[in-house]
C-alpha cells in the first residue's frame, strides 16, 4: 500500500517556471482527496505559490499536501494557512562566498550570453541558484541554451574548486544550484519519512530526471518507488492511474 505520492515540479507537474494547467490542477485536487501528496523542488517558496497553490482548490485536501522548496531544506504544511515547519538557511558569510564564487566562475568562461531575462543569481535562503538566462527567460530559449549540459558542467567544474565545502548541482534547463553537502531530493524524501511518519517503501516518486545524474535520481536512490515521466502530459496519465488504483 502506498500512502504518499511525491512529485518533482518543473518538467513534471508544469513546464519550467510556468503554472500548472487546469487539467493538472483538477487531477491534483482529486488525488489530494484520497492520499497524501508532496512536492519537492529546488525552487523557492514563491514558485510553489505561483506555479501550484494559486491553481488548487482551497479545500480540505490541502491538509494532505506537503511542500518542500529547495529540496527539503524548507518544509511547509497547511494549518489554517501555509506554515513553515523549518528553514535551514545559509549564514551571511556562506551566502557571500557562494555568490562571489558564482560571479567568478561565470565571469571566467565565455558563455556568449547575448540576452538575459531578469536576475541570474537568486538567493533562496537554503540554496543559491544561478540561472544563465535569467529567472524570467522564455522556456524555448532555455531549452536550446545548454541541452547537452556542456556549458553548465564547465561552470560546475570551476565552482567545485572554488567552494568544495558546498555541493554544486545542475538543475532545470539552464540553472546551477549550490547547497550544503547532503542536500538533494533524497534528503527531502527522508524529511518526509521523519515528519509524516511514512516509511519510504510506502512512497511513490514521480519525476522527469530519474536517470543517473538527474536531479530526481537521489529520490530513487533513497528507496522510493520511482516513475519517470517525459513531461507534464505524461504525469497526468500517471496521476489518473494512481487515482484508479487507490
Amino acid at each position: 500500500m502506498k500512502n504518499l505520492v511525491v512529485f518533482d515540479l518543473d518538467g513534471t507537474l508544469a513546464e519550467s517556471k510556468l503554472a500548472i494547467d487546469a487539467e493538472m490542477a483538477a487531477l491534483l485536487n482529486s488525488l489530494l482527496g484520497i492520499v497524501k501528496v508532496a512536492i519537492i523542488s529546488g525552487g523557492a517558496w514563491q514558485q510553489f505559490e505561483t506555479q501550484v497553490l494559486a491553481l488548487l482548490s482551497n479545500g480540505e485536501g490541502l491538509a494532505n499536501l506537503s511542500l518542500l522548496p529547495t529540496c527539503g531544506t524548507k518544509f511547509y504544511r497547511y494549518e489554517h494557512g501555509w506554515r513553515p515547519l523549518y528553514s535551514e538557511d545559509f549564514d551571511q558569510a556562506q551566502r557571500e562566498k557562494i555568490i562571489r564564487s558564482l560571479k567568478q566562475a561565470t565571469g571566467s568562461l565565455e558563455l556568449n550570453l547575448e540576452k538575459v531575462w531578469g536576475a541570474t543569481i537568486e538567493d533562496r535562503g537554503s540554496q543559491i541558484t544561478f540561472s544563465a538566462l535569467g529567472q524570467q527567460a522564455p522556456l524555448e530559449e532555455k531549452k536550446k541554451w545548454d541541452p547537452d549540459f556542456g556549458k553548465r558542467n564547465k561552470i560546475k567544474a570551476v565552482l567545485d574548486e572554488l567552494i568544495p565545502e558546498f555541493t554544486v548541482r545542475l538543475g532545470g534547463a539552464t540553472s546551477i544550484d549550490v547547497t550544503k553537502h547532503g542536500i538533494d531530493k533524497a534528503y527531502g524524501i527522508r524529511k518526509l519519512r521523519d515528519l509524516l511518519d511514512i516509511p519510504i517503501d510506502q512512497m511513490i516518486f514521480v519525476g522527469d530526471a530519474l536517470f543517473p545524474g538527474g536531479n530526481d535520481y537521489p529520490a530513487k536512490q533513497a528507496g522510493a518507488l520511482s516513475i519517470e515521466v517525459r513531461d507534464p502530459h505524461e504525469t497526468k496519465r500517471v496521476i489518473e492511474a494512481i487515482i484508479a488504483c487507490l
